[in-house]
């Protein structure tokens, strides 16, 4: 039986603002899920093409991104651990990674460099060589459009996954991705999926529902015996994107920074002595919250 082949590349840094936004800038607060967006892939193309979800295949996916060294990362909190348990989740999905080293400009910021060349390079390569059918770009930038053209040169067609989105993150900075419009225009199948997901009449539906991370899928640390309560006190253990852990023996407890109380999530650091209240949380795991930095004695 013949059937569709779809290959999937992903810009990881687009990828990763728009799941951001999912986490901390949307009601939702859940991450995009790999498996989800295959799945909702595969539907949408059979939709489009009118044939059988089942004749929809994802014989390839690679995801791009710029990362930073083993050093940098190790002093960035768990940003190396993080990292890992997002690989195993691309690996566990059949994705090949693909990272380049963060650069360092004349400024002394570090950049993103040769991710979008290197994207295009793969998907154009292996679109002729599996002779795919559909490539699925999830990526905003118009850089890719010579990508698209050539594709369409060849016969395959391009369906775009794009992201207008606009929040403030936990630093306080507004966050904004927007799609190529130009990018939308050139592909077969553009996909404003800001749209898909908020519209009303299909919040309910399951294929929508599991774009996103279940609470169910989550595996907590859990705080065993924990005394449930306020005027707990720790110290801060790590900070990620909008996140951290507190230490609180057996376990570091978990707080997000909308639980801050009279503190910046960005003027915080690792070892800072706070006192919160520890509460129950909705996945059964214990939380800090109306988290207060101490003065350091």
């Amino acid at each position: 039986m013949s059937f569709i082949k779809i290959g999937v590349f992903y810009d990881g840094n687009y990828f990763l603002q728009a799941s951001n936004y999912y986490a901390y800038g949307n009601a939702r607060r859940k991450r995009l899920s790999v498996a989800g967006i295959h799945d909702f892939i595969r539907h949408q193309v059979a939709e489009l093409e009118n044939i059988d979800v089942r004749s929809c295949k994802i014989v390839d996916a690679h995801y791009f991104r710029g990362r930073l060294n083993a050093y940098d990362a190790s002093q960035r909190g768990d940003l190396l651990f993080w990292d890992r348990a997002f690989d195993d989740i691309l690996m566990a999905e059949g994705v090949t990674t693909h990272y380049m080293p963060i650069k360092i400009n004349s400024e002394g910021l570090k950049v993103e460099k040769g991710i979008d060349v290197w994207l295009a390079l793969e998907a154009f390569e292996m679109a002729g060589l599996k002779k795919l059918d559909v490539v699925v770009l999830l990526a905003g930038d118009g850089d890719y459009v010579p990508l698209v053209r050539k594709l369409n040169s060849l016969g395959v067609k391009v369906m775009v996954l794009g992201w207008d989105i606009e929040y403030v993150n936990e630093n306080n900075i507004r966050i904004v991705t927007r799609s190529s419009q130009e990018l939308l225009e050139e592909a077969s199948y553009p996909l404003s999926m800001h749209s898909i997901i908020e519209d009303r009449a299909k919040r309910n539906e399951m294929l929508i529902n599991n774009l996103f991370v279940s609470n169910e899928s989550r595996k907590p640390v859990m705080v065993e015996n924990s005394d449930v309560g306020e005027g707990k006190t720790g110290e801060i253990m790590s900070l990620k994107n909008g996140f951290g852990f507190i230490k609180f023996p057996p376990n570091n407890v978990f707080f997000h920074f909308s639980n801050l109380m009279d503190s910046d999530f960005q003027d915080l650091q690792v070892g800072d002595p706070v006192q919160f209240d520890l509460e129950r949380g909705d996945e059964g795991q214990d939380v800090a919250k109306n988290v207060r930095v101490l003065a350091a004695y």
